[in-house]
């Protein structure tokens, strides 16, 4: 599927549906909030999201060289999934977010 076509994206998904899927994935999450949103507009269907090694890698680096508040940006990256319309998030910070969350 190329990557910069949105609509062909919203057309697979919705053959997937058509074939029966339960559940709808888009990987990676950051770089697909727009047709996470899309999906979920045209969709009844779960929204899974997998925030992947790579968004991991690039947020745990910049941290560890003091670039940012490592807690404030990576919930605000979840965040920013969740209000795409992802029912489920998949991500490297899933314990630790667990955490700051209950904080």
């Amino acid at each position: 599927m190329a990557q910069a076509n949105y609509k062909e994206a919203l057309l697979e998904a919705q053959l997937d549906e058509d074939e029966g899927a339960d559940i709808l994935m888009v990987k990676p999450a950051m770089p697909y909030l727009d047709i996470i949103k899309g999906l979920k507009d045209q969709s009844n269907l779960p929204i899974a999201a997998y925030h992947v090694s790579g968004e991991y890698a690039m947020l745990k680096a910049a941290a560890m060289n003091g670039w940012l508040d490592e807690k404030a940006v990576v919930l605000e990256a979840l965040m920013s999934i969740r209000r795409a319309g992802a029912s489920v998030i998949l991500t490297y910070y899933a314990k630790q977010a667990a955490k700051w969350l209950q904080e």
